[in-house]
């Protein structure tokens, strides 16, 4: 199986898992503050892949400099600044707008790839962008209402997560996995710990009450161990293999399970709209994995000069 196919599923496998745990991390900021949360979630996943890189990839250890330390801690950052945004945005605006606004990153990834990279998507690839763009609409805006300063930082949270994936695409082929991951998730940690000090009653991290209760305790084992450790590591190792915008589309996909989630798990509605939202966003993943009629064409030029010479 190609690597780029491989790379593929294994992103959409990662989509899945934050698409289906949405409704665990809901339930436990219920109990527990985000920034709070999202410190213990991120900490215990640091720990873990710490614990798995010291016992079986120490030796990338040795690869540990300023240039990959400063990578893993740039890419962290966006990352941070993503989950930060957003849920400081949602204070101030509805989840279905948060949703939509959110999932714009699709868009964002290949403009900033055009802008940063001098990468440009394909035909096929700018075709499933727009159609999981109109799709997300469909999905995610419930009620189209004015715009406001929540809005204004949930898009932030878009930029962010686009350039945490265009980054962590660069990087990925530079650096040793594992440990690229291990910075970037220990990055995450560090400022949800300063945040929760700043922003929120950290106390109530250390009330056993309140740590202990089951959907805490379920959530941040799940999130930490799949949605995290397991997640980055994943999204870290194969994105060298595909392109960033290839990702964003996938990555689309996470509020698709996200609302089959919710309604097989909290009897959630889902309106007939919010299905074609579903189905849309599918089609512009399919649209993007289609072969370009360009490509196919040089491919065949080629084989042709190869026979004649």
């Amino acid at each position: 199986m190609k690597k780029p196919l491989v790379a593929d599923i294994s992103l959409l496998l990662v989509t899945i898992i934050w698409g289906t745990t949405f409704v665990l991390v809901q339930n436990a900021i219920d109990f527990l503050e985000p920034f709070s949360f999202n410190a213990i979630r991120f900490l215990t996943a640091a720990i873990l892949l710490i614990l798995l890189l010291v016992l079986f990839e120490k030796r990338q250890l040795k690869q540990l400099d300023r240039k990959l330390l400063l990578s893993g801690v740039f890419i962290g950052f966006w990352l941070f600044l993503g989950y930060a945004t957003q849920t400081i945005g949602l204070l101030y605006t509805t989840s279905s707008k948060a949703g939509f606004i959110t999932g714009l990153n699709v868009v964002l990834v290949p403009l900033f790839s055009v802008m940063l990279l001098k990468q440009f998507p394909s035909r096929n690839a700018v075709l499933g962008v727009l159609t999981a763009t109109i799709g997300l609409f469909l999905l995610t805006m419930t009620d189209v209402t004015g715009l406001n300063k929540g809005d204004g930082l949930v898009f932030i949270c878009a930029i962010s997560f686009a350039l945490q994936i265009i980054y962590t695409g660069k990087f990925s082929s530079k650096y040793p996995t594992m440990l690229l991951t291990v910075v970037q998730i220990s990055t995450v940690a560090i400022l949800s710990i300063i945040s929760s000090f700043i922003f929120e009653d950290w106390k109530q991290s250390f009330n056993p009450d309140i740590l202990l209760t089951k959907d805490v305790i379920i959530a941040l084992i799940i999130t930490s161990v799949f949605a995290t450790a397991l997640a980055f590591l994943v999204q870290t190792n194969f994105q060298k293999y595909t392109s960033a915008t290839r990702v964003a589309l996938i990555f689309a996909m996470e509020p698709v399970f996200a609302a089959i989630t919710g309604f097989y798990w909290a009897n959630e509605r889902l309106s007939y709209s919010a299905l074609v939202g579903c189905i849309l966003i599918f089609a512009g993943m399919i649209f993007a994995e289609l072969p370009s009629k360009k490509m196919a064409v040089g491919k065949l030029n080629r084989t042709i000069k190869d026979k004649v010479s």
